[in-house]
């Protein structure tokens, strides 16, 4: 089942943080469309994260080391964004607590 929870908030994550760059293109290109794709998809995020039988709290402490590293990877990849390496060690941390978070949370 953790394999299957990771998946499915890797997935999440893509379309959260996927949905808050078209909003971020359709604001710079001054495109409604493109905004009002990227709240669509940021609204079917909250479906799929929320499809889990976990409690509130364990969801999102897990969820959000899929977010930061897939936050991290769209602005390295998608906005050539130049990554500190203290941004990094930070989601190296970020990551570590939510596997502490899921190993710990009975579910």
């Amino acid at each position: 089942m953790q394999i299957l929870a990771w998946a499915l908030f890797a997935v999440a994550a893509v379309f959260e943080v996927g949905g808050d760059a078209v909003i971020r293109f359709g604001l710079k290109g001054n495109s409604p469309i493109l905004i009002l794709f990227g709240v669509a998809t940021i609204g079917s995020y909250g479906l799929i994260v929320n499809s889990m039988d976990w409690d509130f709290s364990t969801i999102f402490g897990v969820y959000v080391a899929l977010f930061a590293a897939t936050a991290i990877l769209f602005g390295k990849f998608i906005f050539r964004e130049n990554i500190p390496a203290t941004t990094w060690i930070g989601l190296v941390f970020i990551m570590a607590g939510g596997l502490i978070i899921q190993l710990g949370s009975e579910h």
